[in-house]
Protein backbone atom coordinates (compact mmCIF):
# COMPACT_ATOMS: atom_id res chain seq x y z
CA UNK A 1 0.00 0.00 0.00
CA UNK A 2 1.18 3.48 -0.81
CA UNK A 3 0.37 4.96 2.62
CA UNK A 4 2.24 4.01 5.74
CA UNK A 5 -0.12 2.64 8.37
CA UNK A 6 1.10 4.87 11.15
CA UNK A 7 -1.36 3.83 13.83
CA UNK A 8 -0.63 0.08 13.73
CA UNK A 9 2.64 -1.30 15.13
CA UNK A 10 5.23 -1.72 12.38
CA UNK A 11 6.21 -5.17 11.18
CA UNK A 12 9.27 -5.72 13.36
CA UNK A 13 7.24 -5.01 16.51
CA UNK A 14 4.04 -6.58 15.23
CA UNK A 15 5.53 -10.06 14.92
CA UNK A 16 6.62 -9.92 18.57
CA UNK A 17 3.17 -8.77 19.70
CA UNK A 18 1.50 -11.52 17.68
CA UNK A 19 3.73 -14.13 19.25
CA UNK A 20 2.99 -12.90 22.79
CA UNK A 21 -0.74 -13.23 22.17
CA UNK A 22 -0.35 -16.69 20.68
CA UNK A 23 1.73 -17.76 23.65
CA UNK A 24 -1.06 -16.60 26.00
CA UNK A 25 -3.58 -18.66 24.02
CA UNK A 26 -1.31 -21.69 24.03
CA UNK A 27 -0.96 -21.47 27.81
CA UNK A 28 -4.73 -21.47 28.24
CA UNK A 29 -5.13 -24.38 25.86
CA UNK A 30 -2.50 -26.41 27.69
CA UNK A 31 -4.44 -25.82 30.91
CA UNK A 32 -7.62 -27.10 29.27
CA UNK A 33 -9.19 -23.61 29.15
CA UNK A 34 -9.32 -22.98 25.41
CA UNK A 35 -11.69 -19.99 24.90
CA UNK A 36 -12.46 -21.09 21.36
CA UNK A 37 -14.21 -24.19 22.69
CA UNK A 38 -16.91 -22.04 24.32
CA UNK A 39 -20.00 -22.07 22.09
CA UNK A 40 -22.40 -19.76 23.93
CA UNK A 41 -22.67 -17.06 26.60
CA UNK A 42 -26.06 -16.22 28.12
CA UNK A 43 -26.10 -12.42 27.96
CA UNK A 44 -28.99 -10.80 29.84
CA UNK A 45 -28.42 -7.11 29.09
CA UNK A 46 -26.73 -4.75 26.65
CA UNK A 47 -24.66 -1.72 27.62
CA UNK A 48 -27.19 0.80 26.27
CA UNK A 49 -30.06 -0.82 28.19
CA UNK A 50 -28.19 -0.58 31.48
CA UNK A 51 -26.99 2.99 30.94
CA UNK A 52 -30.36 4.11 29.59
CA UNK A 53 -32.37 2.83 32.56
CA UNK A 54 -29.99 2.74 35.50
CA UNK A 55 -32.73 2.90 38.13
CA UNK A 56 -34.20 -0.36 36.87
CA UNK A 57 -30.82 -2.14 36.84
CA UNK A 58 -29.17 -0.69 39.97
CA UNK A 59 -27.98 -3.48 42.25
CA UNK A 60 -29.31 -6.21 39.98
CA UNK A 61 -27.18 -9.04 38.61
CA UNK A 62 -26.62 -8.95 34.85
CA UNK A 63 -24.51 -10.81 32.34
CA UNK A 64 -22.85 -8.61 29.72
CA UNK A 65 -20.43 -9.45 26.93
CA UNK A 66 -18.23 -7.54 24.53
CA UNK A 67 -14.77 -6.62 23.31
CA UNK A 68 -12.24 -5.05 25.68
CA UNK A 69 -11.53 -1.55 24.37
CA UNK A 70 -9.56 -0.12 27.29
CA UNK A 71 -8.02 -1.52 30.47
CA UNK A 72 -6.22 -0.08 33.48
CA UNK A 73 -5.10 -1.69 36.73
CA UNK A 74 -5.15 -0.11 40.16
CA UNK A 75 -3.51 -2.60 42.56
CA UNK A 76 -6.26 -4.96 43.67
CA UNK A 77 -8.78 -3.65 41.14
CA UNK A 78 -8.98 -3.41 37.36
CA UNK A 79 -11.21 -1.11 35.34
CA UNK A 80 -11.97 -1.73 31.68
CA UNK A 81 -14.51 -0.82 29.05
CA UNK A 82 -16.15 -3.38 26.81
CA UNK A 83 -17.96 -2.64 23.56
CA UNK A 84 -21.06 -4.54 22.52
CA UNK A 85 -23.52 -4.13 19.69
CA UNK A 86 -25.11 -1.06 21.27
CA UNK A 87 -22.33 0.87 22.95
CA UNK A 88 -19.76 0.62 25.75
CA UNK A 89 -19.90 0.06 29.49
CA UNK A 90 -17.30 0.03 32.24
CA UNK A 91 -16.40 -3.15 34.15
CA UNK A 92 -14.93 -3.19 37.65
CA UNK A 93 -12.98 -6.31 38.53
CA UNK A 94 -11.99 -6.42 42.20
CA UNK A 95 -9.54 -9.04 43.44
CA UNK A 96 -11.68 -10.27 46.32
CA UNK A 97 -14.88 -10.37 44.26
CA UNK A 98 -13.76 -12.98 41.74
CA UNK A 99 -11.65 -16.11 42.02
CA UNK A 100 -7.87 -15.81 42.25
CA UNK A 101 -7.52 -17.47 38.83
CA UNK A 102 -10.07 -15.16 37.21
CA UNK A 103 -8.32 -12.05 38.54
CA UNK A 104 -4.87 -13.28 37.51
CA UNK A 105 -6.17 -14.19 34.06
CA UNK A 106 -7.88 -10.84 33.61
CA UNK A 107 -4.61 -9.03 34.24
CA UNK A 108 -3.21 -10.87 31.21
CA UNK A 109 -6.14 -10.16 28.91
CA UNK A 110 -5.42 -7.88 25.95
CA UNK A 111 -7.25 -5.03 24.30
CA UNK A 112 -9.45 -6.70 21.70
CA UNK A 113 -10.20 -9.84 23.71
CA UNK A 114 -13.88 -10.72 24.00
CA UNK A 115 -15.18 -11.43 27.49
CA UNK A 116 -18.38 -12.31 29.31
CA UNK A 117 -19.00 -10.78 32.73
CA UNK A 118 -21.63 -11.58 35.34
CA UNK A 119 -22.02 -9.08 38.17
CA UNK A 120 -24.19 -6.36 39.67
CA UNK A 121 -24.82 -2.85 38.34
CA UNK A 122 -23.58 0.14 40.34
CA UNK A 123 -22.08 3.62 39.99
CA UNK A 124 -18.45 4.42 40.77
CA UNK A 125 -17.34 7.41 42.84
CA UNK A 126 -17.17 9.38 39.58
CA UNK A 127 -20.84 8.46 38.88
CA UNK A 128 -19.99 6.19 35.95
CA UNK A 129 -22.49 3.37 35.49
CA UNK A 130 -20.55 0.10 35.71
CA UNK A 131 -20.82 -3.65 36.26
CA UNK A 132 -19.07 -5.01 39.36
CA UNK A 133 -17.75 -8.39 38.19
CA UNK A 134 -18.44 -11.56 40.13
CA UNK A 135 -17.59 -14.00 37.36
CA UNK A 136 -15.32 -13.48 34.32
CA UNK A 137 -15.10 -15.65 31.20
CA UNK A 138 -12.74 -15.22 28.25
CA UNK A 139 -14.90 -15.97 25.19
CA UNK A 140 -12.45 -15.24 22.37
CA UNK A 141 -8.74 -14.42 22.28
CA UNK A 142 -7.74 -11.56 19.97
CA UNK A 143 -4.50 -12.61 18.30
CA UNK A 144 -3.87 -9.29 16.57
CA UNK A 145 -3.71 -5.82 18.19
CA UNK A 146 -6.28 -3.18 17.37
CA UNK A 147 -5.25 0.24 16.03
CA UNK A 148 -4.29 2.78 18.68
CA UNK A 149 -7.60 3.90 20.18
CA UNK A 150 -7.30 7.68 19.91
CA UNK A 151 -6.61 7.69 16.17
CA UNK A 152 -8.53 4.66 14.97
CA UNK A 153 -7.87 3.64 11.38
CA UNK A 154 -6.14 6.62 9.80
CA UNK A 155 -5.42 4.77 6.55
CA UNK A 156 -8.52 5.27 4.39
CA UNK A 157 -7.81 2.41 1.99
CA UNK A 158 -7.20 0.00 4.85
CA UNK A 159 -10.54 0.75 6.49
CA UNK A 160 -12.33 -0.28 3.29
CA UNK A 161 -10.27 -3.47 3.01
CA UNK A 162 -10.66 -4.31 6.71
CA UNK A 163 -14.15 -3.05 7.43
CA UNK A 164 -14.36 -5.36 10.44
CA UNK A 165 -11.59 -3.38 12.16
CA UNK A 166 -13.10 -0.07 11.06
CA UNK A 167 -16.43 -1.03 12.66
CA UNK A 168 -14.68 -1.95 15.91
CA UNK A 169 -12.84 1.36 16.09
CA UNK A 170 -15.19 3.87 14.51
CA UNK A 171 -18.61 4.73 15.92
CA UNK A 172 -19.09 7.05 12.93
CA UNK A 173 -18.74 4.16 10.48
CA UNK A 174 -21.15 2.08 12.51
CA UNK A 175 -23.61 5.00 12.46
CA UNK A 176 -23.43 5.13 8.66
CA UNK A 177 -24.54 1.53 8.36
CA UNK A 178 -27.19 1.91 11.04
CA UNK A 179 -28.64 4.76 8.95
CA UNK A 180 -28.42 2.62 5.82
CA UNK A 181 -30.39 -0.16 7.48
CA UNK A 182 -32.99 2.29 8.80
CA UNK A 183 -33.36 3.93 5.37
CA UNK A 184 -34.06 0.59 3.66
CA UNK A 185 -36.52 -0.29 6.43
CA UNK A 186 -38.28 3.07 5.97
CA UNK A 187 -38.35 2.62 2.19
CA UNK A 188 -39.94 -0.81 2.46
CA UNK A 189 -42.52 0.44 4.92
CA UNK A 190 -43.33 3.46 2.74
CA UNK A 191 -43.95 1.34 -0.36
CA UNK A 192 -45.69 -1.50 1.48
CA UNK A 193 -48.11 1.00 2.99
CA UNK A 194 -48.94 2.21 -0.53
CA UNK A 195 -49.94 -1.31 -1.59
CA UNK A 196 -46.74 -2.30 -3.40
CA UNK A 197 -45.57 -5.92 -3.59
CA UNK A 198 -41.86 -6.65 -3.12
CA UNK A 199 -40.47 -9.25 -5.56
CA UNK A 200 -37.16 -10.77 -6.65
CA UNK A 201 -36.05 -11.07 -10.26
CA UNK A 202 -33.05 -12.87 -11.86
CA UNK A 203 -29.52 -11.54 -11.48
CA UNK A 204 -28.30 -13.61 -14.44
CA UNK A 205 -29.91 -12.88 -17.81
CA UNK A 206 -29.39 -13.91 -21.41
CA UNK A 207 -29.74 -10.26 -22.46
CA UNK A 208 -28.43 -7.17 -20.69
CA UNK A 209 -31.28 -4.68 -20.74
CA UNK A 210 -33.18 -2.02 -18.86
CA UNK A 211 -30.47 0.64 -18.85
CA UNK A 212 -27.55 2.10 -20.75
CA UNK A 213 -24.48 0.46 -19.23
CA UNK A 214 -21.70 -2.04 -19.94
CA UNK A 215 -22.53 -5.42 -18.37
CA UNK A 216 -20.42 -8.07 -16.68
CA UNK A 217 -20.43 -11.26 -18.75
CA UNK A 218 -20.16 -14.75 -17.31
CA UNK A 219 -20.63 -18.26 -18.69
CA UNK A 220 -23.17 -20.91 -17.75
CA UNK A 221 -21.42 -24.26 -18.10
CA UNK A 222 -24.47 -26.54 -18.24
CA UNK A 223 -26.28 -24.46 -20.88
CA UNK A 224 -22.97 -23.51 -22.53
CA UNK A 225 -24.10 -19.91 -23.02
CA UNK A 226 -22.81 -16.53 -22.00
CA UNK A 227 -25.00 -14.70 -19.51
CA UNK A 228 -25.10 -11.11 -18.30
CA UNK A 229 -25.25 -9.93 -14.71
CA UNK A 230 -28.16 -7.54 -14.55
CA UNK A 231 -27.57 -3.83 -15.10
CA UNK A 232 -31.16 -3.00 -14.06
CA UNK A 233 -34.31 -4.71 -12.81
CA UNK A 234 -36.59 -2.71 -15.10
CA UNK A 235 -37.68 -5.13 -17.80
CA UNK A 236 -38.62 -8.07 -15.53
CA UNK A 237 -40.62 -5.74 -13.27
CA UNK A 238 -42.55 -4.29 -16.20
CA UNK A 239 -43.36 -7.83 -17.32
CA UNK A 240 -45.03 -8.21 -13.92
CA UNK A 241 -47.09 -5.07 -14.56
CA UNK A 242 -48.26 -6.75 -17.79
CA UNK A 243 -49.09 -9.80 -15.69
CA UNK A 244 -51.39 -7.79 -13.44
CA UNK A 245 -49.23 -7.02 -10.40
CA UNK A 246 -50.12 -3.35 -10.50
CA UNK A 247 -47.71 -2.03 -7.84
CA UNK A 248 -44.37 -3.79 -7.66
CA UNK A 249 -40.86 -3.06 -6.42
CA UNK A 250 -37.49 -4.71 -5.96
CA UNK A 251 -34.56 -3.71 -3.78
CA UNK A 252 -31.64 -5.41 -5.40
CA UNK A 253 -27.99 -5.52 -6.32
CA UNK A 254 -27.04 -4.14 -9.75
CA UNK A 255 -23.76 -4.84 -11.59
CA UNK A 256 -22.15 -2.51 -14.13
CA UNK A 257 -18.73 -3.02 -15.66
CA UNK A 258 -17.72 0.61 -15.42
CA UNK A 259 -15.26 2.88 -13.64
CA UNK A 260 -14.90 3.39 -9.90
CA UNK A 261 -14.89 6.78 -8.23
CA UNK A 262 -16.43 8.51 -5.22
CA UNK A 263 -19.95 8.05 -6.65
CA UNK A 264 -19.64 4.72 -8.47
CA UNK A 265 -18.97 1.10 -7.51
CA UNK A 266 -19.23 -1.85 -9.94
CA UNK A 267 -21.96 -3.36 -7.77
CA UNK A 268 -24.52 -1.18 -6.04
CA UNK A 269 -28.07 -1.29 -4.70
CA UNK A 270 -31.19 0.25 -6.18
CA UNK A 271 -34.90 0.16 -5.66
CA UNK A 272 -37.00 0.02 -8.82
CA UNK A 273 -40.75 0.42 -8.55
CA UNK A 274 -43.60 0.45 -11.03
CA UNK A 275 -47.21 1.49 -10.61
CA UNK A 276 -49.97 0.90 -13.15
CA UNK A 277 -52.24 3.83 -14.04
CA UNK A 278 -49.66 6.32 -12.69
CA UNK A 279 -47.17 8.61 -14.43
CA UNK A 280 -43.85 10.32 -13.75
CA UNK A 281 -45.52 13.01 -11.65
CA UNK A 282 -46.64 10.30 -9.21
CA UNK A 283 -43.06 9.00 -9.13
CA UNK A 284 -41.81 12.49 -8.21
CA UNK A 285 -44.20 12.50 -5.27
CA UNK A 286 -42.87 9.12 -4.12
CA UNK A 287 -39.19 10.09 -4.49
CA UNK A 288 -39.75 13.27 -2.49
CA UNK A 289 -41.81 11.44 0.11
CA UNK A 290 -39.25 8.66 0.61
CA UNK A 291 -36.16 10.84 0.95
CA UNK A 292 -37.67 13.73 2.92
CA UNK A 293 -39.65 11.33 5.11
CA UNK A 294 -36.58 9.22 5.85
CA UNK A 295 -34.55 12.30 6.77
CA UNK A 296 -37.23 13.46 9.21
CA UNK A 297 -37.73 10.04 10.79
CA UNK A 298 -34.09 8.93 10.97
CA UNK A 299 -32.28 12.24 11.51
CA UNK A 300 -35.10 14.28 13.02
CA UNK A 301 -34.56 17.12 10.53
CA UNK A 302 -35.00 18.08 6.88
CA UNK A 303 -31.63 19.88 6.95
CA UNK A 304 -28.58 17.78 6.03
CA UNK A 305 -24.94 18.56 5.29
CA UNK A 306 -23.57 16.91 2.16
CA UNK A 307 -20.72 17.62 -0.25
CA UNK A 308 -19.90 20.78 1.68
CA UNK A 309 -23.43 22.12 1.20
CA UNK A 310 -26.43 22.59 3.48
CA UNK A 311 -29.30 20.81 1.75
CA UNK A 312 -32.94 21.54 2.58
CA UNK A 313 -35.09 18.43 2.09
CA UNK A 314 -38.32 20.11 3.20
CA UNK A 315 -41.10 18.82 0.87
CA UNK A 316 -41.97 21.01 -2.10
CA UNK A 317 -38.91 20.34 -4.26
CA UNK A 318 -38.31 22.27 -7.48
CA UNK A 319 -39.50 20.71 -10.76
CA UNK A 320 -37.82 22.08 -13.88
CA UNK A 321 -37.92 20.89 -17.49
CA UNK A 322 -34.56 20.27 -19.18
CA UNK A 323 -35.32 22.96 -21.77
CA UNK A 324 -36.01 25.48 -19.00
CA UNK A 325 -32.95 24.38 -17.02
CA UNK A 326 -30.63 24.91 -20.00
CA UNK A 327 -32.27 28.26 -20.69
CA UNK A 328 -31.90 29.35 -17.05
CA UNK A 329 -28.35 28.16 -16.40
CA UNK A 330 -26.76 28.38 -19.87
CA UNK A 331 -28.85 30.93 -21.76
CA UNK A 332 -29.78 28.78 -24.77
CA UNK A 333 -33.51 28.56 -25.48
CA UNK A 334 -33.91 25.16 -27.16
CA UNK A 335 -37.66 25.75 -27.10
CA UNK A 336 -37.12 28.34 -29.84
CA UNK A 337 -34.88 26.02 -31.92
CA UNK A 338 -36.39 23.40 -34.20
CA UNK A 339 -33.54 22.57 -36.58
CA UNK A 340 -31.02 19.84 -35.66
CA UNK A 341 -28.04 21.63 -37.18
CA UNK A 342 -28.93 24.89 -35.42
CA UNK A 343 -29.20 23.08 -32.09
CA UNK A 344 -25.83 21.36 -32.51
CA UNK A 345 -24.26 24.69 -33.51
CA UNK A 346 -25.74 26.41 -30.44
CA UNK A 347 -24.23 23.74 -28.21
CA UNK A 348 -20.85 23.99 -29.91
CA UNK A 349 -20.88 27.77 -29.47
CA UNK A 350 -20.62 27.31 -25.69
CA UNK A 351 -17.99 24.57 -25.95
CA UNK A 352 -20.32 21.57 -25.73
CA UNK A 353 -19.43 18.71 -28.06
CA UNK A 354 -21.65 15.70 -28.76
CA UNK A 355 -20.22 12.18 -28.32
CA UNK A 356 -18.86 10.66 -31.52
CA UNK A 357 -21.45 7.86 -31.46
CA UNK A 358 -24.35 10.26 -30.90
CA UNK A 359 -26.48 11.44 -33.81
CA UNK A 360 -26.27 15.18 -34.36
CA UNK A 361 -29.85 15.93 -33.35
CA UNK A 362 -31.75 18.58 -31.42
CA UNK A 363 -32.35 16.15 -28.56
CA UNK A 364 -28.73 15.06 -28.23
CA UNK A 365 -27.59 18.68 -28.34
CA UNK A 366 -30.05 19.63 -25.58
CA UNK A 367 -28.92 16.74 -23.39
CA UNK A 368 -25.23 17.46 -23.95
CA UNK A 369 -25.72 21.08 -22.84
CA UNK A 370 -27.50 19.94 -19.70
CA UNK A 371 -25.04 17.16 -18.92
CA UNK A 372 -21.92 19.28 -19.45
CA UNK A 373 -23.05 22.70 -18.23
CA UNK A 374 -26.11 22.49 -15.95
CA UNK A 375 -25.97 19.32 -13.85
CA UNK A 376 -22.98 20.49 -11.80
CA UNK A 377 -24.92 23.59 -10.70
CA UNK A 378 -27.87 21.74 -9.14
CA UNK A 379 -27.38 21.78 -5.34
CA UNK A 380 -30.85 21.85 -3.75
CA UNK A 381 -33.30 19.01 -4.59
CA UNK A 382 -34.39 19.50 -8.20
CA UNK A 383 -36.41 17.28 -10.52
CA UNK A 384 -35.21 17.76 -14.10
CA UNK A 385 -38.04 16.66 -16.38
CA UNK A 386 -38.82 16.09 -20.07
CA UNK A 387 -35.71 14.35 -21.43
CA UNK A 388 -35.01 13.94 -25.16
CA UNK A 389 -36.19 10.71 -26.79
CA UNK A 390 -32.61 9.88 -27.88
CA UNK A 391 -31.46 9.30 -24.28
CA UNK A 392 -34.71 7.73 -23.04
CA UNK A 393 -35.33 4.52 -24.99
CA UNK A 394 -37.90 3.11 -22.56
CA UNK A 395 -39.93 6.27 -21.93
CA UNK A 396 -43.27 7.48 -23.26
CA UNK A 397 -43.12 10.48 -25.59
CA UNK A 398 -44.64 13.75 -24.46
CA UNK A 399 -47.98 14.45 -26.14
CA UNK A 400 -46.99 18.15 -26.20
CA UNK A 401 -43.61 17.62 -27.92
CA UNK A 402 -42.76 14.19 -29.41
CA UNK A 403 -39.03 15.04 -29.29
CA UNK A 404 -39.25 14.82 -25.49
CA UNK A 405 -40.26 12.12 -23.05
CA UNK A 406 -42.10 12.11 -19.73
CA UNK A 407 -39.02 11.39 -17.67
CA UNK A 408 -37.27 12.98 -14.71
CA UNK A 409 -34.01 12.65 -12.87
CA UNK A 410 -33.62 13.89 -9.30
CA UNK A 411 -30.45 15.88 -8.57
CA UNK A 412 -29.12 16.90 -5.18
CA UNK A 413 -25.62 18.40 -4.87
CA UNK A 414 -25.11 17.71 -8.61
CA UNK A 415 -25.61 13.98 -7.95
CA UNK A 416 -28.36 11.89 -9.54
CA UNK A 417 -30.42 10.05 -6.93
CA UNK A 418 -33.43 8.85 -8.91
CA UNK A 419 -34.56 8.32 -12.49
CA UNK A 420 -38.21 7.89 -13.47
CA UNK A 421 -40.53 7.65 -16.46
CA UNK A 422 -44.02 7.55 -17.69
CA UNK A 423 -43.26 4.11 -19.09
CA UNK A 424 -43.44 3.42 -22.81
CA UNK A 425 -46.17 0.84 -23.37
CA UNK A 426 -46.45 1.05 -27.17
CA UNK A 427 -44.74 -2.14 -28.49
CA UNK A 428 -44.32 -0.68 -31.99
CA UNK A 429 -42.58 2.47 -30.74
CA UNK A 430 -40.56 0.37 -28.29
CA UNK A 431 -39.26 -1.84 -31.10
CA UNK A 432 -38.28 1.25 -33.10
CA UNK A 433 -36.40 2.67 -30.09
CA UNK A 434 -34.60 -0.61 -29.47
CA UNK A 435 -33.56 -0.78 -33.11
CA UNK A 436 -32.17 2.75 -32.95
CA UNK A 437 -30.18 1.72 -29.89
CA UNK A 438 -28.85 -1.33 -31.75
CA UNK A 439 -27.72 0.95 -34.57
CA UNK A 440 -25.91 3.14 -32.04
CA UNK A 441 -24.25 0.05 -30.56
CA UNK A 442 -23.08 -0.95 -34.02
CA UNK A 443 -21.48 2.48 -34.35
CA UNK A 444 -19.33 1.71 -31.33
CA UNK A 445 -21.39 2.59 -28.24
CA UNK A 446 -21.42 -0.60 -26.16
CA UNK A 447 -23.39 1.01 -23.33
CA UNK A 448 -26.72 1.10 -25.16
CA UNK A 449 -29.75 -1.17 -24.91
CA UNK A 450 -29.94 -4.61 -26.49
CA UNK A 451 -33.10 -5.65 -28.30
CA UNK A 452 -35.23 -7.81 -25.97
CA UNK A 453 -37.75 -9.77 -28.05
CA UNK A 454 -39.47 -11.34 -25.05
CA UNK A 455 -40.07 -7.92 -23.51
CA UNK A 456 -41.60 -6.72 -26.79
CA UNK A 457 -43.79 -9.84 -26.78
CA UNK A 458 -44.96 -8.97 -23.26
CA UNK A 459 -45.86 -5.43 -24.35
CA UNK A 460 -47.94 -6.82 -27.20
CA UNK A 461 -50.23 -8.43 -24.62
CA UNK A 462 -50.90 -4.92 -23.31
CA UNK A 463 -49.34 -2.93 -20.49
CA UNK A 464 -51.44 -0.24 -18.80
CA UNK A 465 -50.17 3.33 -18.52
CA UNK A 466 -47.45 3.00 -15.89
CA UNK A 467 -45.13 5.18 -13.85
CA UNK A 468 -41.75 3.72 -12.96
CA UNK A 469 -38.70 4.82 -11.00
CA UNK A 470 -35.22 3.67 -10.05
CA UNK A 471 -33.54 5.14 -6.98
CA UNK A 472 -29.94 4.64 -5.88
CA UNK A 473 -29.91 3.36 -2.30
CA UNK A 474 -26.20 4.07 -1.85
CA UNK A 475 -26.45 7.72 -2.87
CA UNK A 476 -29.50 8.27 -0.70
CA UNK A 477 -27.52 6.91 2.24
CA UNK A 478 -24.57 9.15 1.31
CA UNK A 479 -26.96 12.10 1.52
CA UNK A 480 -28.39 11.08 4.90
CA UNK A 481 -24.98 10.30 6.42
CA UNK A 482 -23.13 13.25 4.87
CA UNK A 483 -20.57 10.92 3.27
CA UNK A 484 -18.76 12.18 0.17
CA UNK A 485 -17.61 8.72 -0.99
CA UNK A 486 -19.80 5.75 -1.87
CA UNK A 487 -17.21 3.50 -0.22
CA UNK A 488 -18.18 4.92 3.16
CA UNK A 489 -21.72 3.52 2.82
CA UNK A 490 -20.80 0.14 1.30
CA UNK A 491 -19.71 -2.42 3.87
CA UNK A 492 -17.39 -4.12 1.40
CA UNK A 493 -16.65 -1.85 -1.59
CA UNK A 494 -14.83 -3.25 -4.59
CA UNK A 495 -11.07 -2.85 -4.17
CA UNK A 496 -8.15 -3.54 -6.45
CA UNK A 497 -6.30 -6.65 -5.19
CA UNK A 498 -3.09 -5.97 -3.33
CA UNK A 499 0.10 -6.99 -5.09
CA UNK A 500 3.30 -8.14 -3.51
Amino acid sequence: MSEEIKNIPQEENLSELLQIRRDKLKGLQEEGRDPFQITKFARTAFSAEIKGDYEAFEGKTVSVAGRIMSKRGMGKAIFCHIKDDRGQIQLYIKKDSVSETEFADFRKYDIGDIVGITGFVFKTKTEEISVHAERVTLLSKSLRPLPEKFHGMTNTELKYRQRYVDLIMSDASRRNFDIRSKFIRFLRSYLDNRGYMEVETPVLNTIAGGAAARPFITHHNTLDIDMYMRIATELPLKRLIVGGIERVYEIGRIFRNEGMDTKHNPEFTTVELYEAYADFHDMMDIAEGVISGAAKEILGSYQVEWMGETVDLTPGWRRLSMVDAVKEYVGIDFGAISDDAEAVAAAKAIGVELADAAEKTWGNALYACFDQRVEEKLIQPTFITMYPVEVSPLTKRSPADPRLTERFELFICHSELANAYSELNDPIDQRYRFEKQVEQRERGDDETEMLDEDFLLALEYGMPPTGGMGMGIDRCVMLLTGCDSIRDVLLFPTMKPLTE
